[in-house]
């Protein structure tokens, strides 16, 4: 007899559900998918156990008929699909057909559904992919499906899940992600008879924003919108006797991003706070995270990250989504477009809008590992009462998909009160310098903030089972709807620019290192050596880019002592070096003599500078420098000769250098922070001056 054999259907399902299913944040998002292919607008998640216990999905989506409902438990199975061409267009989120009897294999499923015209619904009872039971019952249009006993007849999957606490947090980030991808639907997270997520349907994600995650956050945010149309260029061209001269350009689409993107001040340790949806599916993908990482570049420390809200849209053509089986990661045809254009939206926003940051938001700026956009789940223990989000694992990989939670029990934190939205609010993402009204003390009612706070902070009472069923447009109080709005617009105009920097005031210096100046935001505070750091680096860039650098003879030539490995980097950046003012030259075997140096290097800061970007580099290959490696290059050469020859500490300046480097400052793009990341500017707002002493 031979070897090989044909797998039963319930291993083949077990080995699906290895893929698909890893732990009940998985269930939640297929299911979660499932109800917004079915076009819900309502949707109700309800956990026991972490998910372990109990899943329960219910929506108010078309709903299916008997037939459809017993053979969408059947493997490949879908409703999406119908020929092979139809997967070079995927438009929906999912597809395959494996979700359902994938978790039907491995737990006990009871499936609720009704569709619209049909006299009767179908109950369908499974566990362990077996139906047990088949019944016609009254049922509302929509689907509910429960997962129970996750695991139960696989107890190695089982024993391999972590905490409730730690489950529960990874469904909630799900459920919050899918809310924030969606801001037209409502959607509700309940467990153990608490409301953890209650997101009624908004018009804006700067609202849905709001409604999650509260003033704070959204404060922390910009706003980005850039499209473009997807090129020809990248296509495989048709042969020569295929062409037609009358052929016009053929229309490819749209490639649009909108979303948030955190001020340089806002810094995390790890990728974790940045999210990323493509046609709004949530995925991870390492050449989008490099785009957005080239974008902050010499904004924020090279250690350091962003938090990211980033929403795209393109074709259904341009992207392959069926290239990892839990649809977590994707492919896209035109891959240097679709990189190069966030990269650049971002990097072009950033230059716009010039944030300044706020003098008292950066003295709590210093990088955290704690996701930003994840609120919390609650758990028996009492924590805090700022509201902090419970911290991600230590070990927590970088690249891993952006849900990590602690496998400890996090703190207990009291759900914030929803606040239901009527009607469009007042804020449209933009700052002051866009367009924004100016803020007018006298126009601000106390009454109606108050009301708001109160509201903000007051714990929520979690609703019974029937809120699932209950009109999503509950009536609220205007007054509400009032605070709510007062406190929109009150983010929008609290948002400063560095655009007034040449029109400030000098006041002095502080210590000879900071200088103090006025404005009509607000008491300015600059470091002056990374504001003329600033200046200088982007200053080499531009002589850089026109080949036109300044250079100093020396007297005597500098002799600088390198190690064997670093000779070798040498060698590879040289002729870079030379391009940007150094005239150097091998003199033994370990040994480097420097004749002419860029303006402004002398003596130990020009040792100093050669041997930081010779360290820096590296020489993991014998090729010539591509494109990429050449502009990372220019930019640390740049960043290092700004560096040893700006301002020092410690410096005292008189009133018109003053206003020169102001002047200056204002001129460049990122006057936010210096090359490697420090804030350049620091402003402590008039309103801030007012509340401390007690004006307002």
């Amino acid at each position: 007899m031979g070897q090989i054999r044909i797998l039963s259907d319930q291993v083949a399902n077990q080995i699906a559900a290895g893929e698909v299913v890893d732990r009940p944040a998985s269930v939640v998002k297929e299911l979660l998918e499932n109800a917004l292919d079915a076009g819900a607008t309502r949707i109700c998640v309800e956990v026991e156990g972490g998910g372990r216990k109990l899943i329960r999905v219910t929506d108010d989506g078309q709903g299916m008929n008997r037939d459809d409902a017993l053979l969408a438990f059947e493997r490949h199975a879908t409703s999406k699909l119908r020929t092979v061409d139809d997967l070079l267009s995927i438009a929906t989120l999912g597809f395959r057909g494996e979700a359902l009897p994938s978790i039907a294999s491995v737990a006990r499923v009871t499936l609720e559904t009704a569709a619209a015209g049909e006299p009767t619904g179908t109950r369908i009872e499974i566990a362990g992919g077996k139906i047990l039971r088949v019944d016609d019952v009254a049922l509302p249009r929509g689907t509910t499906l429960a997962v129970a006993d996750l695991f139960f007849n696989t107890p190695a999957r089982r024993k391999f899940l972590r905490a409730e606490s730690t489950e529960l947090a990874h469904v909630t980030a799900l459920v919050t992600h899918y809310a924030l991808a969606h801001p037209g639907k409502h959607f509700e997270l309940t467990s153990a008879s608490h409301t953890i997520v209650s997101a009624p349907p908004v018009t804006r994600t700067a609202e849905r924003i709001y409604q999650i995650f509260g003033k704070e956050t959204l404060a922390a945010l910009l706003p980005v919108a850039a499209e473009t149309p997807f090129a020809r260029a990248g296509l495989p061209e048709p042969p020569p006797w295929r062409k037609n001269p009358d052929d016009k350009p053929r229309n490819l689409g749209t490639l649009r991003v909108t979303g948030f993107y955190s001020k340089p001040e806002l810094q995390k340790l790890n990728r974790n706070s940045i999210y990323i949806f493509v046609n709004h599916r949530l995925i991870r993908d390492r050449l989008l995270l490099h785009a957005i990482t080239e974008a902050y570049r010499n904004v924020i420390p090279p250690t350091s990250f962003p938090v990211v809200l980033l929403f795209l849209e393109m074709p259904p053509e341009e992207v392959d989504v069926n290239v990892h089986p839990a649809k977590t990661e994707v492919r896209f045809r035109q891959q240097s477009l679709v990189h190069d254009f966030v990269r650049d939206s971002l990097r072009t926003a950033l230059i716009q809008a010039r944030p300044a940051a706020g003098f008292l938001a950066a003295l709590d700026s210093q990088p955290s590992a704690s996701p930003s956009l994840m609120p919390p789940a609650p758990s028996p223990v009492p924590g805090p009462p700022d509201g902090s989000a419970p911290l991600a694992p230590p070990d927590s990989d970088p690249e891993a998909f952006p849900t990590a939670v602690a496998d400890a029990e996090p703190f207990h934190l009291t759900p914030r009160a929803p606040l239901p939205v009527s009607g469009q609010l007042p804020f449209d993402g933009r700052s002051r310098a866009d367009g924004g009204q100016p803020f007018d003390p006298q126009s601000f009612d106390r009454q109606a903030w108050g009301e708001a706070a109160k509201a903000l902070f007051t714990p929520f009472i979690a609703p019974d089972a029937a809120a699932c069923t209950s009109s999503p447009n509950a009536a609220s109080a205007p007054a509400r709807d009032a605070a709510v709005a007062t406190a929109l617009v009150e983010a929008e105009q609290e948002a400063a620019s560095l655009d007034r920097l040449g029109s400030l005031k000098p006041i002095g210096q502080l210590r000879e290192s900071f200088i103090l100046a006025a404005g009509e935001d607000g008491l300015w505070i600059i470091d002056q050596h990374v504001a003329h750091e600033r200046v200088l680096f982007e200053k080499i860039l531009r002589d850089r880019q026109v080949e036109h650098v300044q250079r100093q003879r020396l007297l005597m030539p500098l002799l600088v002592e390198l190690k064997p490995e670093q000779m070798v980097v040498f060698a590879r950046i040289a002729d870079e070096l030379e391009y940007n003012g150094f005239d150097v030259e091998p003199f033994g075997p370990q040994t480097l003599a420097v004749k002419a140096a860029p303006v402004g290097l002398e003596g130990a800061e020009l040792e100093r500078t050669l041997a930081e970007v010779i360290e820096q580099s590296s020489a993991d290959s014998d090729e010539p420098l591509r494109n990429e490696e050449l502009t990372r290059l220019r930019a640390r050469i740049a960043a290092s000769i700004a560096c040893h020859s700006a301002i020092k500490v410690n410096t005292p300046l008189d009133l018109n250098r003053i206003e020169w480097l102001l002047l200056e400052l204002g001129k460049t793009s990122h006057p936010t922070s210096c090359p490697h990341g420090r804030p350049i500017a620091l402003l402590y707002t008039w309103k801030e001056i007012q509340r401390a002493f007690h004006r307002i």
